[in-house]
């Protein structure tokens, strides 16, 4: 990148740089859930609690989520990254070490603190680049962001059944130790105007959190992406229980949701110029109901297939693919001089609501009810979000060139 202005193109890293922290910050929530039922047979306990691995991860990372970009604001973004990728290193070594599923978990929800990675490298990006060249980025880090969890989950697969589960965590630990020291050396101070406290843009929350439509997109954005959290949490106990399937099978599985998500993308892309946000976020919020929904149909006749679920779990990942692009502008244009603080409290709302959803599906499906158990979860989910979407468009049925003007001219919407 080159230099702005702001700061100096040897403080300024490498794009490279700013691609793998956020790829390891997404791959890592799911590189080895492959492996649940193994770690589950491994440490003597049952699935659901090995599931909390998913759950209490998010759950932290919605908190760390809230702080990480105030305390990058007021101490810079060198130390905030460096920091979170030392604990990672640490807590990795900390849960292939572990004997018991409670040392394990605890260790695992210290991982969270790789989260730094993904919510500073777009600051790092605000402070190195202008408006314009700052889009470009941002679809790069964009593109890491989808196709990181499809690659994660097969290579995780094919670990677990080469190597055992902790070949995961050896990955993790390879990766953080690369990257921290890619970024000592690559990564410079980018922060060139530290805020004076920690609170400054905290005390921006209630105004947010008045708005009904921030909540309609909000809430939109965390249930759409809630669905896709039951899928993670359930899609490793039905592949072992019902259809037998085997870790790097599971991993391409796994892997479908987000191929989907990139098509539904593609057609976002496609689209979004021409109808408005709230059409758009219904239509996204229909396809995943509706796929879910044939699919449920399907199971409750009998016809209990690998396609018959998966595929309609698929379509999850395409509505989600279609509705995310038009939740997250519309939840970042509500009140544009506040979009910063938007994106942490919507970011913690996606991340709390995901490890809920993950737990409740861990603790609810059993080897009975697991095929029909998790398309039904997975479509109440959606169906919620597609709730939400509806609120939006009888609170601000505004069209998207509105948006785009408001986002313009800093109007609120």
């Amino acid at each position: 990148m080159r230099e702005t202005g702001r700061t100096s193109e040897r403080d300024a890293p490498g794009l490279l740089t700013l691609i793998l922290l956020s790829s390891l910050s997404v791959v890592s929530m799911n590189l080895f859930l492959p492996s649940l039922p193994n770690m589950a047979r491994d440490f003597g306990t049952d699935y659901a609690t090995v599931s909390l691995s998913i759950a209490g991860y998010s759950a932290v990372a919605a908190v760390l989520i809230l702080i990480v970009g105030p305390l990058s604001d007021r101490y810079g973004r060198r130390p905030v990254i460096l920091t979170g990728l030392a604990i990672f290193c640490v807590a990795t070594i900390g849960c292939l070490l572990a004997t018991d599923i409670t040392t394990f978990l605890c260790f695992r929800m210290l991982q969270a603190s790789i989260i730094a990675g993904f919510a500073v490298s777009r600051a790092v990006i605000s402070d190195t680049a202008e408006a314009g060249q700052a889009a470009s980025l941002m679809g790069y880090l964009a593109m890491a962001w989808a196709i990181a969890p499809m690659l994660g989950p097969v290579f995780g697969g094919v670990l677990d059944e080469l190597f055992g589960w902790r070949a995961s965590f050896m990955a993790f630990l390879v990766l953080g130790t690369a990257l921290f020291l890619l970024c000592w050396v690559d990564l410079g101070e980018t922060n060139r105007n530290p805020s004076e406290t920690l609170l400054a843009q905290v005390r921006s929350y209630p105004e947010l959190l008045r708005s009904g439509p921030f909540w309609g997109y909000a809430l939109c954005i965390a249930f759409s992406t809630g669905a896709f959290y039951a899928f993670l949490g359930g899609a490793p106990l039905v592949a072992a229980v019902v259809f037998d399937i085997s870790p790097a099978t599971l991993g391409l599985v796994i892997g479908s949701i987000t191929g989907g998500f990139m098509f539904g993308s593609f057609l976002a892309g496609r689209f979004s110029t021409r109808y408005a946000l709230t059409t758009v976020m219904i239509a996204g919020r229909v396809v995943a109901c509706a796929g879910l929904s044939a699919g449920l149909l399907l199971v409750a006749l009998g016809h209990v297939h690998e396609l018959t679920l998966f595929g309609a779990c698929t379509f999850v990942g395409i509505g989600n693919g279609i509705s995310m692009p038009s939740a997250n502008a519309g939840c970042m244009a509500v009140r544009p001089r506040l979009a910063g603080s938007a994106s942490g409290v919507s970011g913690a709302m996606t991340n709390a609501g995901g490890a809920a959803v993950a737990a409740f599906t861990g603790a609810v499906l059993t080897a009975g009810n697991a095929a029909y158990g998790l398309l039904a979860i997975m479509l109440a989910t959606s169906a919620l979000g597609l709730a939400a979407a509806l609120y939006v468009r009888a609170t601000a049925p505004r069209p998207v060139e509105a948006a785009v003007e408001a986002l313009g001219d800093g109007r609120d919407l």
